[in-house]
């Protein structure tokens, strides 16, 4: 039995990478592993987390066996791979094959060759395989237009560990996929130029110093929407992972919902799809508003959602305990039947009234179940989003374009990947519109519009009321002489909200003395040239984000999200502040906003919004140039405000 030493030391994070590299299967672990987001390189995640996880890095390989059999080396927290290569495979030491092998290689169809150590050696590869480019040129060329802050900003672990960026990134980072800057893409580079890729020389000095010259792209040319296409996930997968969840939730003694209730006469109770004390948002700041007005009639709050997050409606049968707010406060976890027999023992003899703000999560018949336990029909149903209407609420096709809710069945609706679930969703809302007597409330004339003509649900009545106004206009304060024309973005960096758009017209005109670029969010994207301001609602701070934009001044916001918008209270926050809103003409109520010179402008497509700031019409919006006011918000209390004018 050869001797099994093990050294104390670990070796350091780039000698693991030059010893795994030849061995590690990329192909393997993305067709086994099929959790790994489309954009993480394979090699990098196995090395971050991959092997502590248990995960293989080739199909010849048990990672978690090897450790199992050697536990002086899972002791010392050695990579198991790497401890074979360099020590185990001379000490003798077995390895066993992922047990995942013979599922792969039947998908596949093919076997690999015979495993060789000889790859190791150090037979060099083909001169004629690799450009001839001295290594101080390669260095010389990246240093120049290496961005030093964007790469520790998005590589977070090469920070926490106070690497050098550069170094990193010549040594191993582009090996990893990582990006030098944000105008390259190492990934997009290496698959674009295969004869860069097979040569083995690093992406970005290649471009640098001979890809630019050769009129080779940086980058692929699809577009964001080609991104969030690529990331893709099913809707069955995601009601699958929230069946999970929801089996998973424990829950409370209906005493815990029972005692506090049995003190409550005048109730007014909620359903949504989350918590809204715990999570920010329009539909939470809405929920708290209404809660505060209830609260002003002399009413209790009961408030119902899902213990776990849902993509949308609960379908019979499948688990779906609620988590219970009452006035503010978290009083547990209940299964909707115990929540209903609860209400039906100690339902409260006063004023009574009921709104749903969101199904998603709920299931029709124990929603109504729960309703009609309080010994009511007649309540309100909320259109904050077109979830009535689509299981892809957003009525986006494939999460990239907006569909116009089509009719079911169609072939506009049968390409996208909400259709297998579209039915779930309208036959759930025609069940709980079947069984109670819902008034439809829109925040806007344009989503009510909208609603209406599609004509796929029978409200009892309809009502339009806006979840916020300007009041009070006044002049607003004269902006410095001379300073740049400020464009800002307000809230988290997601394509949905057209966050790409902002940040290719930041990249786009980053050096144009004209323009200055603000981001007012809760984590900035290093991808951006924009100054960064970390700007959270919270109940505790409610008016951030107008406060912020009152301080900075900005001269306008895009805000040019994908979907059609029911509200938008960004288009409120920024109009109030002084700022035009800049918007696309899908964008709903923010266009129709918008469309009033007073707030801002529509432009015909994203091709005129580069244009107008290319040849400086966008100039015109400026504070100076249209005289810009500034307003007071007045908010609406919600549903809080409906139950007041009841008789």
């Amino acid at each position: 039995m050869p001797t099994r030493a093990t050294a104390r030391r670990r070796p350091e994070p780039e000698d693991v990478l030059r010893v795994i590299s030849p061995a590690f299967d990329p192909d393997f672990y993305r067709a086994i592993y099929t959790d790994l987001p489309a954009d993480m390189p394979p090699l990098w995640h196995y090395r971050m987390a991959g092997w502590r996880e248990g995960r293989d890095p080739a199909p010849w390989f048990s990672a978690p066996d090897y450790l199992a059999d050697n536990p002086e080396v899972q002791r010392a927290g050695w990579e198991p791979l790497h401890h074979y290569l360099s020590r185990g495979r001379r000490e003798g030491r077995e390895v066993r094959p992922s047990r995942w092998a013979a599922r792969y290689f039947g998908e596949t169809g093919w076997a690999p060759p015979a495993w060789s150590f000889k790859s190791f050696g150090a037979t060099p590869a083909p001169a004629a395989a690799r450009p001839a480019i001295p290594l101080n040129e390669q260095e010389a060329a990246i240093a120049a237009e290496f961005d030093a802050a964007f790469y520790l900003a998005a590589n977070p672990d090469i920070a926490a560990a106070g690497m050098d960026p550069l170094r990193h990134f010549l040594r191993t980072g582009w090996l990893e996929g990582r990006d030098p800057n944000p105008r390259f893409s190492v990934r997009d580079y290496l698959e674009l130029h295969p004869d860069i890729a097979a040569a083995g020389v690093n992406p970005f000095a290649h471009f640098l110093l001979a890809g630019r010259a050769e009129g080779r792209a940086a980058r692929h040319d699809l577009g964001f929407r080609y991104d969030v296409l690529s990331r893709l996930k099913s809707p069955e997968d995601r009601i699958a992972e929230s069946v999970r969840a929801s089996a998973a939730q424990r829950a409370d003694p209906p005493e815990r919902l029972a005692a506090p209730l049995a003190a409550v006469r005048d109730l007014h109770l909620t359903f949504s799809h989350d918590d809204y004390i715990e999570h920010s948002g329009g539909l939470q700041s809405c929920l708290r508003r209404e809660s505060a007005r209830v609260a002003q009639l002399g009413r209790d709050h009961l408030h119902l959602f899902p213990a776990a997050a849902w993509p949308s409606v609960r379908a019979a049968g499948e688990p779906g305990p609620l988590g219970a707010l009452l006035n503010g406060r978290r009083l547990g976890v209940f299964a909707p039947e115990t929540v209903r027999e609860v209400l039906s023992r100690a339902a409260p003899a006063g004023r009574r009234s009921f709104a749903v703000h969101s199904l998603l999560g709920h299931e029709p018949d124990a929603t109504a179940d729960i309703v009609e336990a309080l010994g009511l029909r007649e309540g309100f149903f909320w259109l904050h989003d077109f979830a009535s209407l689509c299981s892809g609420f957003h009525l986006q096709r494939n999460d990239v374009e907006d569909c116009g809710a089509p009719a079911p069945g169609s072939a506009a609706c049968t390409v996208c990947a909400y259709s297998p679930t579209r039915a779930r969703h309208l036959d759930a809302h025609a069940r709980l519109f079947e069984r109670l007597r819902l008034t439809v409330v829109a925040p806007s004339q344009t989503t009510l519009d909208f609603w209406s003509d599609r004509g796929l649900l029978r409200a009892e009545a309809a009502v339009v009321l806006p979840h916020a106004g300007l009041v009070a206009p006044r002049p607003a304060a004269e902006p410095a002489a001379g300073r740049p024309f400020r464009l800002a973005y307000l809230g988290m960096p997601q394509p949905l909200k057209g966050w790409p758009i902002f940040r290719e017209l930041t990249q786009a005109f980053a050096g144009d003395p004209r323009y200055e670029f603000l981001h007012l969010g809760g984590r900035p994207d290093p991808g951006a040239y924009a100054q960064f301001h970390r700007v959270i609602v919270t109940p505790e701070w409610p008016t951030a984000m107008q406060d912020t934009l009152t301080e900075l001044e900005p001269d306008a916001a895009l805000i040019w999200p994908l979907c059609r918008e029911t509200f938008s209270f960004t288009a409120y926050e920024a109009a109030a502040a002084g700022a035009a809103v800049v918007t696309g003409p899908d964008s709903g109520n923010v266009a129709a906003f918008a469309a009033d010179p007073r707030h801002g402008r529509v432009l015909a497509d994203e091709a005129a919004l580069f244009d107008a700031f290319a040849t400086g019409e966008i100039l015109a919006l400026s504070r100076a140039a249209r005289r810009a006011e500034v307003f007071d918000i007045a908010y609406s209390g919600m549903t809080g405000d409906l139950v007041a004018e009841a008789p």
